[in-house]
């Protein structure tokens, strides 16, 4: 069914443009204007972020470091799929790639896309699509770009050593100055978490969002010491970029100033509403903009774009405000000191924490750099009302009662260098756990993190702490649509294509069922994941190829220098240690002029443990050596091949196996 059509069935006429609330300026409403740019300026000693809370959809400090050199990020030493596509894409299997029936053989078969139609749009996720993190969507029409979202994702214990995962910006590294500007949904850090790394390929790219995402976006670019073009939005305002004709719809989130973007091309219409749920009953009053959506429902949507993270939860989330009274139960019956774990940008969360506090007569204190950050700018920006003298800093708190302290604290996912962590391996420099003290986990437990936050708990039980999670209260509600609340937003917006995105495999297929039981039809359901290119042509949205993406890891001060199989090193090393041999060998004859040294890391606290090997050792160069080989090379594979199976037959272990065979000549 055409967006025509649906205009016809809905039968109605489109509604007047929302009243324009820009902050500065005040252009007629519902026409393209200008944008307005906020300038910011760097800090004379702006610090490193650390990442406290490492957990999408957090909204807490980025990288502890900024890396000079990140321009690169997207092109040399990045972990792209190895698999990527070199052929344009082949008829049969664009033809497969229709509707629900996508699976992931098929997309791993497309090509590269042909070029697209001059009188299209192209649609190409670089992350967040098969995933959950590192939001980044590229709209491209009439040759310029424009970006939806630039947001990180938070490593796995499969990743040891990396700080953050960036998207693959190798797509579009070469057209930086096509990019018309990069449009932010949110203020989570898988939605802006990697806009600094983005600003550091082109400075002055407009970077567009609400109030409190530019805030937050603007403290992450100081500590990376940028100046970023900043233009505040508002629900209601309509701005142009190029042939983007973008116009801002209030959404509901566990952030405030969400915001839901309909981008308006020659092409057709795509509406993208970010994270979004419809809370009914918000703490800010700020409802998801149903009315907007259906008078955009009403003009015609082609494309629709739809968070799918909650799409296989059935019903309707929890209003926010519900968690109140939990929270007032919960630490009103708290006779010691209470610590409340929350995601750092959850100012609805918080602020309710801080009025149960107050009521009960007790101090809060914000433990946790990304915590103090982003309270005081929620504080100064009007988000988050504090009584006077509620909050205390952390000296102070040292001298209250217990029965007189609330704690606020990062470290819901059980991030490694969060506080709460650093608390429940007793390493806090300020706060010891003690015996009695009620901790509450006020957050969902993010698929992945299971094993941290489990650790966690366990840390603060082994002291004598009483942990409350959301299994044994409703001390969380989720910031995501479930089912029931899909459905709403399918019949209101009645796309003629639709586009599950933002969530796993499993998500984006039950969003796609959600969508089909609305009415779209299911050859017009777009499943795809990063790096699928998504063309809008003649208002049938088609997947027409792909293109090659991957994971960027952070780590340290490099950007891009790590990729799988540095991470596959490090995996071995750490399940598994390490056996080093080093023996010295005729360049003549290949015979050993010394005993094998073996040395072992890791591996065993037994000192004999490896006695054996320098045998073995000894037992391959003698027959490398009576085949007649001399090169050092393959003394050392056969080495490693000889070592690997004695320890895999003594031990059952993998270690990683480094030998070191030294050529010694007459010379010598």
């Amino acid at each position: 069914m055409s967006a025509s059509q649906r205009r016809r069935r809905a039968g109605r006429p489109a509604g007047p443009p929302a009243e324009n609330q820009a902050v500065e300026k005040n252009p007629a409403a519902g026409k393209p204007t200008e944008p307005e740019r906020v300038e910011t300026k760097p800090a004379e000693n702006a610090g490193a972020a650390t990442n406290e809370a490492g957990a999408p959809g957090d909204g807490n400090g980025g990288h502890k470091n900024a890396n000079k050199n990140a321009s690169k990020s997207g092109s040399r030493n990045t972990n792209r799929n190895k698999n990527a596509p070199k052929k344009k894409a082949g008829k049969s299997a664009v033809a497969e790639a229709t509707g629900i029936g996508v699976t992931g053989d098929i997309i791993d078969r497309l090509g590269r896309p042909p070029a697209l139609p001059k009188s299209g749009l192209r649609v190409v996720a670089l992350g967040g699509i098969g995933e959950i993190g590192r939001n980044m969507t590229v709209f491209e029409y009439e040759g310029k770009l424009l970006i939806v979202d630039c947001g990180v994702l938070f490593p796995e214990d499969q990743q040891p050593g990396v700080d953050l995962i960036l998207p693959d910006f190798g797509y579009i590294e070469d057209r930086m100055e096509d990019v018309e500007a990069v449009v932010l949904t949110h203020g989570h850090e898988d939605h802006i978490g990697a806009v600094p790394f983005l600003l550091k390929l082109r400075a002055d790219i407009p970077v567009v969002g609400s109030r409190f995402t530019l805030a937050l976006v603007a403290a992450k670019c100081r500590e990376h010491r940028l100046r970023p073009t900043l233009v505040q939005v508002v629900e209601g305002d309509r701005l142009s970029y190029g042939g983007f004709d973008c116009e801002f719809f209030a959404v509901n989130h566990s952030i405030p100033d969400a915001v839901a973007v309909a981008i308006r091309t020659g092409a057709g219409t795509v509406l993208h509403t970010g994270d979004i749920k419809l809370d009914q009953l918000p703490l800010d009053n700020r409802l998801t903009d149903l009315a907007g959506f259906s008078r955009l429902g009403d003009e015609g949507v082609d494309l629709f774009l739809v968070d799918s993270t909650n799409a296989e939860v059935p019903g309707f989330v929890t209003p926010e405000r519900d968690i109140g009274g939990v929270l007032d139960t919960v630490i009103g019956k708290a006779r010691q000191r209470v610590i409340v774990a929350s995601f750092a940008s959850h100012v609805h969360r918080i602020q309710q924490i801080v009025d149960v506090a107050h009521r009960h007569g007790r101090r809060v204190t914000f433990v946790g750099r990304s915590m103090v950050r982003n309270m005081e700018i929620a504080q100064d920006l009007g988000y988050l009302s504090v009584p006077e003298g509620v909050v205390v800093d952390m000296d102070t708190a040292a001298t209250l009662p217990d029965h007189r302290l609330v704690l606020i604290s990062t470290g819901s996912q059980g991030e490694p260098l969060s506080a709460l962590s650093r608390m429940a391996r007793g390493e806090h420099r300020q706060i010891n756990v003690r015996a009695n003290d009620l901790v509450v986990l006020a957050s969902s437990l993010i698929p992945g993190n299971e094993n941290s936050v489990f650790a966690v708990v366990n840390g603060l039980a082994k002291r004598g702490a009483t942990v409350v999670t959301q299994a044994s209260a409703k001390v969380h509600v989720s910031g995501h649509a479930s089912a029931g609340e899909l459905l709403y937003l399918y019949n209101a917006v009645r796309p003629s294509n639709a586009m599950p995105v933002h969530g796993e495999w499993r998500h984006l297929r039950a969003n796609a069922a959600l969508a089909e039981a609305t009415g779209v039809p299911s050859d017009r359901i777009v499943l795809a994941e990063d790096g699928v290119v998504v063309d809008l042509v003649d208002g049938r949205a088609q997947i027409t190829g792909r293109v090659p993406v991957g994971h960027v890891y952070v780590d340290g001060l490099s950007v891009g220098d790590v990729g799988e199989s540095t991470l596959s090193d490090r995996l071995v090393l750490g399940e598994g240690g390490f056996i080093a041999i080093t023996v010295a060998v005729d360049t003549a004859t290949g015979r050993a002029v010394s005993e094998p040294t073996v040395s072992g890391r890791g591996f065993s606290d037994d000192p004999s443990a490896l006695s054996e090997a320098a045998v073995v050792v000894d037992k391959v160069l003698t027959e490398l050596a009576n085949e007649g080989v001399t090169e050092t090379h393959r003394i050392a594979q056969g080495i490693r091949r000889a070592v690997g199976r004695w320890v895999a037959g003594k031990y059952r272990r993998r270690p990683m196996i480094v030998p070191n065979v030294i050529a010694v000549g007459e010379d010598d």
